[in-house]
């Protein structure tokens, strides 16, 4: 069986950037461990090639678990415990890959009701003293199209950084951009690095800036860091020469692109004779995706998860020689990771579960964590939608300035004078009469416009409030404008209606389909802010801007109170406009 391996992993004790990146294909041999009894004898030949300089590229299962310890529970595998691929050496790779047209159709993941019972059962356990912590999980599943490397390529601009790794292992494949170090074990010293502790990001920087301060702060968020940090203290005692275990790092913050995340890190020196197998016997799974007590918190693990993880929560990793007769072993905790077996993909979301949680905060977190397989599941472009009258396009450089930042948000690359030269070269060929036009920029920077006549719009415009809340208020692809505009669908205004008004679960009016909104209330012109969940309109920024209107929450219940109603966007400016 061929197999092909990608791996672009961080060096966890550099921080300028340097990064272990490298390809390699046809091993020489490949280490397979399919019964508990196998995992550590695959493991010691997993040590034993790369002493004697052979490079080794592979993964753990979470259910490989209770080889390291009987008393840890789990489902049974649904596939191998332990799969290792040895090559004699790494190919060079600059971290290139040729996009493609993968896609994943994702179906909806555990119903509300389900998870809202099981976070009461975990409290019920937690305040019954069975435990401190438990970190449960749900897979998403779904269909996927295309080549797994342009798959892991959507992944890495989703989920850029960290320790990311392709394995096409021929009857299925792991592409795992996980952010979280498992442990980095060189030269004696063993560097471990929990992430527990999260929070979305913000809309604005300064909303993004006081969130990371909020997670900084929070009780509950750093109780459950030190939870993990405690228990992995307790691990690599287990295997370091004594009074060598030391956390040097507390309550670290990192920006990923959907949210922040929290990490310590705690470091040990391991005793002479340690091999990785033992590594592996005190810490594996990694407590961050357990709880604590492991033992406790792996029960009810599998007592409220109805299948086994799999690679997720499990390990992906490098071990390699490190030049002086030993071995350099990384590895990453294998969340942000999506598993690949025929025509099915499946993703784990997780998250850990205090005493202090509420249900509807985790629930909100699970949306965060999820978004970067979200983003990366479809191709898209960025959008903007600009008038263009008599060969002048209206608010360009504003336009222009909030494609700029979807590109830094997205990473994507972008070139200015490129974009503006072929702005340039559609208002030379429309340069007469007004045009509505479709600035696009796909995911490698290149942009495209198309012009199309603009019909007058007649007033007032007629605005339906939507039947629902709009679940997606929240969402990167609500705040940025690109082509993903599926979860506007159920809300495509009915016939005889200009656009369907929306709101949140919060019952807070956000805007509608495609434009914002403004109301006349209590006297004075107000608009919805950011926070509530909206895309920053540009229009709605000029009338900001010029004093017609000023930011204040619009509810539901506030409807019956409005004097007028207004649609506002750039393209067509501002409507008088009515509610149905």
């Amino acid at each position: 069986m061929t197999s092909n391996v990608l791996i672009d992993f961080a060096d966890p004790r550099e921080s300028g950037g340097a990064r272990l990146r490298f390809r390699a294909a046809a091993p020489r041999a490949t280490l397979v461990a399919r019964a508990l009894h196998e995992v550590r004898g695959v493991l010691d030949a997993v040590e034993a090639a790369a002493r004697a300089g052979a490079w080794v590229v592979g993964q753990l299962r979470y259910e490989a678990a209770p080889a390291f310890d009987a008393a840890l529970r789990t489902h049974a595998a649904d596939g191998p415990l332990a799969w290792f691929a040895v090559f004699d050496a790494p190919q060079p790779w600059d971290g290139g890959l040729t996009p493609g047209d993968a896609a994943v159709q994702w179906q909806d993941g555990i119903a509300r009701p389900a998870f809202d019972a099981a976070i009461a059962h975990i409290r019920g356990a937690i305040g019954a003293g069975e435990c401190y912590q438990v970190n449960y999980t749900a897979p998403l599943t779904g269909a996927w199209r295309g080549g797994a490397p342009a798959l892991f390529a959507a992944l890495r601009r989703a989920q850029p950084g960290g320790y990311a790794a392709c394995l096409d292992m021929g009857d299925e494949c792991t592409l795992s951009v996980s952010p979280e170090l498992f442990f980095d074990w060189r030269g004696g010293t063993l560097l471990a690095r929990p992430m527990k502790g999260t929070a979305a990001r913000g809309a604005t920087p300064g909303e993004d800036a006081a969130r990371a301060a909020q997670l900084r702060a929070s009780p509950k968020e750093r109780a459950e860091n030190v939870m993990i940090v405690d228990l992995l203290r307790n691990d690599l005692s287990r295997i370091a020469e004594p009074h060598s275990v030391r956390v040097p790092r507390l309550f670290h913050t990192e920006a990923l692109p959907t949210v922040w995340q929290m990490t310590s890190d705690v470091v040990a020196r391991t005793r002479a004779g340690t091999r990785l197998a033992d590594v592996f016997g005190a810490l594996f799974p990694c407590g961050s995706v357990t709880g604590a007590p492991k033992v406790r918190a792996m029960r009810l693990i599998a007592q409220l998860e109805p299948a086994p993880r799999g690679v997720y929560c499990g390990a992906v990793g490098v071990v390699r020689p490190d030049g002086a007769g030993g071995v350099a072993a990384t590895f990453n905790v294998p969340i942000r990771t999506v598993a690949l077996r025929g025509a099915r993909a499946v993703c784990g979301i997780g998250s850990g579960i205090t005493w202090g949680s509420d249900a509807a905060a985790e629930w909100r977190e699970w949306e965060a964590k999820r978004a970067f397989v979200e983003r990366a599941s479809e191709p898209f472009d960025l959008l903007e939608t600009l008038g263009l009258h008599d060969g002048v396009l209206r608010h360009r450089a504003e336009h222009l300035a909030r494609m700029a930042g979807a590109a830094a948000h997205f990473g994507v690359p972008w070139d200015a004078a490129r974009v503006q030269a072929c702005l340039h070269a559609l208002c030379a060929a429309h340069p007469a009469g007004p045009w509505r036009v479709r600035l696009l920029l796909d995911a490698q920077g290149l942009p495209r416009a198309e012009a199309f006549a603009l019909q007058p719009t007649p007033e007032p415009v007629v605005l339906a409030l939507a039947a629902q809340p709009f679940l997606h208020a929240h969402s990167e692809f609500t705040r940025h404008k690109t082509t993903r505009r599926a979860h506007y669908a159920a809300f495509a205004p009915r016939q005889g209606v200009f656009d369907t008004v929306l709101y949140n679960e919060a019952g807070e009016i956000t805007e509608s389909t495609f434009g914002n909104v403004a109301a006349l209330l209590d006297g004075r012109w107000i608009t919805p802010p950011l926070a509530s969940g909206l895309l920053p309109g540009v229009g709605r920024a000029v009338a900001l801007r010029e004093g017609r209107v000023a930011e204040a929450v619009l509810r539901v219940q506030d409807v019956p109170r409005v004097q007028r109603w207004a649609f506002v966007n750039s393209l067509r400016g501002w409507l008088d406009a009515r509610l149905e």
